[in-house]
């Protein structure tokens, strides 16, 4: 039944706003004419992305379109599901939607990242181990062309994080390595390759969540460094994105004393991090999510709507993943009566919000087609794949500066990290006889001085 009901729906695009799109407005008349016919509630509803999923069946997908009917949301933030389930939903919400919803998705290594039956691209540390940036182009045009074929607006990429610290339970392989340089030079180029492609980059995690032992989705991670050190480490490659023109960041939920010394206050709704760090300091005017507010980094200690009306008047312009819609435009409209936050805040970001959706197509949206998605979905993955592996073998040693032969040789393979036999370990077993030793990240030493002594 459900199924029947998005289908009907889609036939009613040329009635309530999308019916508009036959008229050719210019930006500034078509921002205006938004803003006109939202209300007060929706006005700060639009600014806020609220979690969806294609894999969680009717009740979910119900309570995604009440909170869109009810509430006129800003956008989407896609999680698991398949592709064609997604595109049929998209397709769905956007058509039930008053205002045109921003689509996003957290897709580091492409939209395999959250979908089933989508092949992904290489993590971000693999392509560190490259020496080869315009490779990383091209995979960001192959990720926005994902994106855009199946109606994402947004990718909440790339990870502009150093991998600085061997105990980060929650960056490790989704940063390009240590180097500041090289992760700057790969953030940037897979930024234009998506951007190029007419999808909206988003540097994250601000101002850098690479040095940190605790995983800021189960606490609130503290940095205590210089303001010295982060300038010249952490901050620095979000330097160069800015400079090189992204189109929006992402804020992290992360306690740094150097640049604010509130107790227990994230970064995400710090005036000091946002306004005065990212806007004045380092002049970024772009487009400003907070990571997701349902995390707990911020939830234990700012629940329920508070968190939200922080991050409004430090600075953010979009709340991603509110913990409860209806209380946070109560919260954020008290605010406005205690004069905390004033409905001239709320006007600017909504604007932004608005130009940034009119920018990426959404005044004249089209449905996603679904005829052979999967397979034009899947079209440059192969490919990409395959040069990217052959420009990350690294050669250790060798004394005559090329490839040694490995026929009639007596070769191990140790695989680091590795539970069970990958297809490299496979096929040198198959191929060349090679012994196989796995050390997980669960062994410890004695393991791996047993491995050194065979």
């Amino acid at each position: 039944m459900k199924v029947v009901f998005i289908v009907i729906s889609l036939a009613c695009f040329s009635s309530g706003l999308f019916g508009q799109q036959k008229i050719k407005l210019k930006e500034k008349e078509w921002v205006d004419s938004v803003v006109a016919s939202l209300s007060d509630n929706e006005k700060i509803a639009q600014l806020m992305i609220i979690r969806a999923h294609s894999n969680l069946g009717p009740d979910h997908v119900e309570k995604v379109t009440n909170l869109i009917r009810q509430y006129n949301v800003g956008g989407l933030c896609f999680f698991q599901g398949g592709p064609v389930r997604q595109a049929m939903l998209t397709n769905f919400y956007q058509s039930i939607a008053k205002t045109p919803l921003l689509v996003t998705i957290d897709g580091e290594w492409g939209l395999g990242m959250r979908l089933d039956s989508v092949k992904k691209f290489p993590y971000q540390l693999t392509l560190g181990a490259m020496e080869n940036p315009e490779l990383v182009y091209e995979m960001g045009r192959a990720v926005a062309l994902q994106c855009k074929r199946i109606g994402v607006q947004v990718n909440y990429a790339p990870d502009a994080d150093i991998n600085n610290n061997p105990a980060n339970p929650v960056i490790g392989f989704r940063s390009f390595g240590e180097d500041k340089n090289k992760v700057a030079r790969f953030a940037i180029a897979y930024m234009k390759g998506m951007q190029d492609e007419g999808v909206m980059a988003c540097a994250k995690h601000f101002p850098g969540h690479g040095d940190v032992s605790v995983d800021s989705h189960l606490d609130l991670p503290v940095i205590n460094k210089s303001m010295d050190e982060l300038d010249s480490l952490e901050l620095y490659p979000f330097r160069e994105l800015f400079k090189a023109g992204i189109q929006s960041v992402m804020v992290a939920h992360l306690s740094v004393p150097a640049i604010d010394t509130t107790a227990h206050l994230p970064t995400s709704l710090s005036y000091n991090n946002i306004t005065g760090l990212l806007r004045n300091r380092l002049g970024y005017n772009g487009l400003v999510f907070t990571d997701a507010l349902e995390m707990k980094g911020v939830t234990k200690y700012y629940p329920g709507a508070e968190a939200s009306v922080q991050a409004l008047i430090a600075g953010n312009d979009m709340l991603c993943l509110p913990e409860d819609v209806g209380a946070t435009i109560e919260g954020v409209k008290q605010a406005i009566a205690d004069k905390r936050l004033t409905w001239n805040t709320i006007y600017e970001k909504l604007r932004k919000v608005l130009q940034a959706k009119y920018e990426h197509g959404l005044a004249h949206w089209q449905p996603v087609d679904t005829t052979n998605l999967l397979q034009d979905l899947n079209a440059a993955t192969d490919p990409i794949c395959t040069e990217v592996a052959s420009n990350t073998i690294t050669l250790v040693k060798s004394v005559t500066g090329s490839m040694p032969e490995f026929t009639g040789k007596k070769i191990a393979y140790v695989g680091f990290g590795l539970t069970d036999t990958n297809i490299i370990a496979q096929e040198l077993h198959k191929d060349l006889q090679a012994d196989v030793y796995l050390f997980s990240y669960k062994d410890q030493a004695e393991k791996a001085e047993t491995i050194l002594q065979k």
